[in-house]
């Protein structure tokens, strides 16, 4: 993967994990120090905006939401275009929760078309928020979910642990060694 960010004018790159593992804070910090932009993750909006939890209905919007947001975004970034989840984060979610995922939905979460892919650790303080986190132990089970499901498609990515400076150090390695 030498060379990423010379080969394509913006490299996307994901940022996975489960609830309340911290990727928004990394998405953010990392279009900071990048001086670029990031992409939301559109659940948390979708959430706040209709005041629920979504449904199994719901799931393939979230995730063509997500993707037309990064579509809408790249042209903005630069170099870089940070990516807080993406429809393997919904996919996981559906299977867990629904036992079920729309055809579509399934075909979006096989397209993982990010040059890179970061995993937060879930090794932050959980924080409940009343709607869209459910405990720590799913957010044990999520992330090993995640992790098993990288491993199995073989996608690289670089699993980020402590605080978040140390976790912006890791990955500001691991870009710099490709760019």
């Amino acid at each position: 993967m030498s060379g990423l960010a010379s080969t394509f004018s913006v490299s996307r790159i994901a940022i996975l994990g489960a609830e309340s593992s911290g990727k928004s804070q990394l998405a953010e910090a990392l279009a900071t120090q990048y001086q670029t932009v990031w992409v939301p993750e559109y659940l948390r909006e979708f959430v706040e905006v209709q005041q629920r939890v979504p449904t199994e209905s719901d799931q393939l919007l979230i995730a063509q939401t997500q993707l037309q947001r990064e579509s809408a975004m790249i042209s903005a970034a630069k170099t870089w275009l940070f990516c807080d989840t993406t429809p393997s984060m919904t996919a996981l979610y559906s299977r867990y929760y629904f036992q079920h995922m729309d055809p579509e939905l399934a075909r979006l979460d096989l397209q993982h078309t990010y040059d890179f892919s970061i995993v937060t650790a879930p090794d932050f303080p959980w924080i409940a928020d009343g709607l869209q986190r459910e405990s720590p132990a799913v957010r044990q089970h999520i992330h090993e979910q995640l992790l098993a499901m990288l491993e199995q498609r073989e996608i690289p990515f670089l699993l980020v642990e402590g605080s978040l400076s140390e976790r912006l150090q890791q990955v500001q390695f691991t870009l710099d060694f490709w760019s």
